[in-house]
């Protein structure tokens, strides 16, 4: 018998639907809500890893994210100068296994709706445009008001509502996501064929400039500088000028990725911010899970693969616990805290030795270290 029977999970982003599809399969009723009014994600390409993937497979849809992404097993370095000179291509970590691809890159919407469409098909209650406006704790449950006034009870809460998270507010765990002093541009663009995984440049005018493929006809590109508040005021076209302009000083398959960055595709602006919250992530009945518990840098393009742990690790335990106690709380934590917290500092060293022009940084041996921790299984 599961420790919980009835489960509230709020935000179906990638650790709230995940949790929500292992315990509606696991025999847990579960409901999830979602504040926006129908499946969304930015409109650009996530890159997933080996450890990521494993719990897709996991869940069953691996075969779907293969399908609908682009898998691949190398990485390249090139070189900021006019060539775009290919440095070294080298074989990336499969940390999910040797049977997994090393990385997918997919369009964000379409995992999103992979995920959804899980949760449903495993029995979980989705609502969308509905928000947990309240929550009150007592000895043998956890009472919700929902932004349409109805009201119910449940055994545990699952907070999974993102970097902002509201369940953690309202549980008062005060820790938020801060700026590293890093930001990115991203564009979606048709793939060209030049384009057949993810190549990174270090230096010219910017930090990064890299591309990952999400699909055969489909690709995410960024560049990564220093942060600027003030780049939130530029409009559109503006936005799209200034990534044009950064990317003119990269080449190689830069050069074919270039003329689709329009202002039909749009630009996104986003600072790189990171946090972790301190054991314990629950409050009586209550936990966050995912981007509302720990946050980090696109540096390691960790974040998506934590958040799936979170949920396979919180899922097992309560599918084979028979009570909310602090055994199981204590178990959750001792296996995640300090794993996403290493991972989070990671991310962001590697960010700061770039800002910090760090001749000395051992990338590869942070690298290496990361890959390391995150093959075996959390």
């Amino acid at each position: 018998m599961p420790a919980a029977n009835r489960v509230l999970v709020v935000g179906a982003g990638i650790a709230g639907t995940a949790s929500a599809t292992f315990l509606a399969e696991g025999g847990v009723e579960v409901d999830l809500v979602e504040k926006n009014a129908e499946v969304s994600a930015l409109g650009s390409g996530i890159t997933l890893q080996g450890n990521a993937l494993r719990v897709f497979r996991q869940l069953g849809v691996l075969e779907q994210i293969e399908a609908h992404g682009y898998a691949f097993t190398t990485v390249g370095l090139r070189a900021p100068d006019p060539q775009g000179t290919l440095l070294v291509e080298m074989q990336d970590v499969r940390t999910g296994g040797d049977e997994l691809p090393a990385t997918v890159g997919m369009p964000r919407p379409e995992l999103a709706r992979i995920l959804v469409e899980r949760a449903i098909d495993a029995g979980a209650n989705v609502h969308f445009g509905v928000e947990a406006t309240q929550l009150e704790q007592h000895d043998d449950g956890v009472d919700v008001t929902f932004s349409d006034g109805s009201t119910a009870r449940y055994d545990l809460v699952i907070g999974a509502d993102g970097l902002h998270s509201q369940v953690r507010s309202q549980i008062g765990i005060d820790t938020k996501p801060e700026p590293t002093g890093m930001a990115i541009w991203r564009v979606f663009t048709p793939r060209p064929d030049s384009v057949t995984r993810t190549d990174l440049i270090y230096g010219g005018p910017s930090y990064i400039a890299g591309y990952c493929p999400t699909g055969e006809n489909s690709l995410y590109a960024y560049i990564v500088e220093t942060a600027d508040a003030a780049n939130f005021a530029l409009s559109g076209p503006e936005r799209v000028e200034r990534m044009r302009a950064l990317s003119e000083a990269y080449h190689g398959p830069w050069d074919d990725i270039r003329p689709f960055i329009t202002p039909e595709r749009g630009v996104n602006y986003t600072f790189f911010e990171a946090h972790v919250v301190d054991a314990p992530w629950n409050r009586g009945c209550v936990v966050i899970i995912g981007d509302a518990a720990h946050s980090c840098p696109p540096t390691l393009a960790q974040g998506a693969a934590q958040s799936l742990e979170d949920a396979a690790v919180l899922a097992e335990l309560i599918l084979g616990a028979d009570g909310l106690d602090e055994g199981l709380w204590r178990s959750f934590t001792g296996r995640r805290v300090a794993r996403a917290r290493t991972v989070v500092e990671a991310s962001v060293q590697l960010g700061q030795w770039l800002i910090d022009h760090d001749e000395k940084a051992d990338v590869p041996g942070l690298m290496g270290r990361i890959s390391a921790l995150v093959t075996e299984p959390a």
